[in-house]
This record gives structure tokens, sequence and C-alpha cells, in this order.
């Protein structure tokens, strides 16, 4: 794991996360973690090939996933398939803890025949997005388990394998569950909202505007704004701003640029506007950020 990476969400060019492993030669990132109001990653939208798997252990949240909202709470998991715009929120202010397991499913794949059977009907199907366990769930219990146990073997690749194959196959059962109650549906939006991720990613350091967003991704300013509400749950230049705000923390975490060069680099127009929005997202001025890191 990378150090100057801890408690932030990086993006590639396409608007996919960069996931910070615990080890750079085994793809799993392993966390016993928590969030709480002005964290910096709370309200980050996301998603990557990685399946990602949260069991709550204390508190709630809310969890969204294309555009969808689940509230969590003490003992419920979420599985999270491959490639789903997702990110989590405070709930009224309030702290959770939970542990978290971003996994390639790829460490499955020790056979074509497996692959095809088992491994590729889950992530390659767009009717399945997520999948809930809660107290109604005959796996619930078990899959809760199976993920709390993760934080200690997170340095054993062999342990991490061996113990994620039985959370798959229990991801296997509820997805055919659920597939016999219909209850997840294809999402036809996010193909383009993904451009306009896409787009914000590679040009929020210019002056960008709604026209140029809604352009990348071929749609109407109205739709666009939809879609962002949807997918976010908020405005796309709100979500130009969050993203500006972000790499402006990325900046202050792993460098010692000054402000100026900063607020050039992040697409603020000067020092003062960059301040504003920062203090907006994260509670606290740059310097103030700054100083809590250092």
């Amino acid at each position: 794991m990378k150090p100057e990476a801890m408690g932030l969400i990086i993006k590639r060019e396409d608007g996919s996360e960069v996931v910070n492993y615990d080890d750079p030669n085994f793809p799993s990132y392993i966390y016993d973690g928590w969030i709480e109001p002005k964290a910096t990653w709370e309200g980050v939208p996301h998603f990557h090939e990685d399946i990602e798997i949260m069991t709550i252990k204390e508190g709630q949240l809310s969890y969204f996933v294309n555009g969808k909202n689940f509230v969590l709470k003490k003992g419920n998991t979420i599985v999270i398939n491959s490639n789903q715009i997702h990110y989590n929120m405070c709930i009224n202010g309030g702290t959770a803890k939970y542990v978290i397991a971003v996994i390639h499913p790829g460490i499955l794949c020790n056979s074509f025949a497996v692959e095809m059977q088992a491994i590729r009907p889950i992530i390659d199907n767009p009717d399945l997005p997520y999948l809930r366990f809660r107290n109604l769930s005959e796996h619930t219990e078990e899959i809760r388990n199976l993920v709390l146990g993760l934080p200690a073997i997170r340095h054993d690749p062999f342990a991490i394998t061996k113990q994620f194959y039985q959370i798959w196959d229990i991801i296997c059962k509820q997805a055919e569950t659920l597939g016999k109650t219909g209850e997840t549906i294809s999402d036809p939006g996010m193909k383009s909202f993904k451009s306009m991720m896409h787009f914000i990613s590679n040009s929020y350091q210019q002056k960008i505007t709604l026209d140029d967003i809604a352009s990348s991704g071929n749609i109407s300013k109205s739709l666009c704004n939809t879609l962002f509400h949807k997918y976010v749950g908020e405005s796309p230049i709100n979500y130009l701003m969050h993203l500006r705000a972000r790499k402006v923390a990325e900046l202050l975490r792993s460098g010692n640029m000054s402000m100026t060069e900063i607020a050039a680099l992040t697409g603020f127009g000067g020092v003062s506007y960059m301040s504003e929005t920062f203090r907006k997202f994260f509670g606290k001025s740059p310097r103030d950020y700054r100083k809590n890191w250092d």
C-alpha cells in the first residue's frame, strides 16, 4: 500500500479507481475502516474492475450504487459487482465502522472452466450491479463472519484466496436466488455518465462548462443534470468542484507546493476560491488540512 494514497480515491483517465492494493503483487485491498462527515473518501463516486465487499461493524451509513440508495446497518453486508458506480455517505453526521475488501475477481480464475462457470456469469451480468445481505437473507451471518475475518489475513495471499472462494460461493448462491426474483435491473444511462466522468477527470484543470460536460456524453444539458443527480446526488458543476477539491487534497498530502501552485494545477482561478471550495467539502482550510497531515 502506498501511504501517500491512504484515505484518497485516485482515478485513472477513464474515471475508474486505481485501487491502493495492500501488496502490489496481489490485487486485494482489505481495511478495518470508518467514515465520518467531511472525510476525504466520503461521497466520492467511482468504479473499478474489482469486487467491493463491505460489512458494517458499528453505526450505519448510506451506500449508493448506480443511483440507488441503501441504508446499511450493523451486521449488513453489500457486494458491489465489477465496474458499478458507487460511493458511501454518513447519515445525520454519524460515524460508522466497517470492514471493506476490494478484491480483483481474477484471483479466482485459476482455470478457464472455473472462470466461465462461476466468475463470468456474475461479473458480466448487467442485471446484477450489487447484492445485499440483511437479516432476512439466509447467508447474512455466514458472509459477515467471512468478511470480518479478512483483516487478520490481509497480508496472506493464499488465505485471502481461500476465503474469497468461500465468499464467492455465497455470492453465486445469492445471485441465483435474485435471478429468480428479478430484484436487480440494468441501467442504460451508465455509459453516458461514465463518459462524462471520464471527460471531467481529464479536463478538470481547464475551464469547462455544463455544455462541455453534456457534449462529452452526447446528451442534452437537461439529461446531463438528471444523470448526475441520479448517480451522485449533485449537479455536474458541483461534482467538478468536488473533484478539484480532492485533487487539492492529493497535492497537499504528497508534496510541498505553494497554495498558488496548487490552485493553478487544480483548475481554480486563485487561492481564495480554492480555499473557499475546499472548506465547503472538507470542513477546513487547505493550510489546516496540510498541518493535520504533516
